[in-house]
């Protein structure tokens, strides 16, 4: 892990500000979501990317039945898409 050297204090509402050097070094825009993760007595932050609720892949996702899935795992549930009228 590598350390910025930069120390924030949370404010009464319990916010940190990220500072914008280190939000444009990482590509992590106004509104962005992001994650929360605790290891031990870590706190990590991660931008939210939307994965398949069975294997975690983030890409060729699709919404079935409020959960994503991705592709490989739509073909092995054998999950086919409704046909368009």
């Amino acid at each position: 892990m590598k350390s910025t050297g930069i120390v924030r204090k949370v404010d009464e509402l319990g916010r940190i500000v990220l500072p914008m050097k280190l939000r444009k070094s990482l590509d992590i825009g106004y509104r962005a979501p992001m994650e929360m993760y605790v290891e031990g007595e870590r706190i990590i932050l991660k931008r939210y990317k939307p994965s398949c609720a069975f294997c975690g892949e983030t890409e060729n996702t699709a919404e079935f039945r409020g959960k994503l899935v991705c592709s490989l795992c739509k073909q092995e549930l054998g999950f086919r898409a409704p046909e368009k009228v």
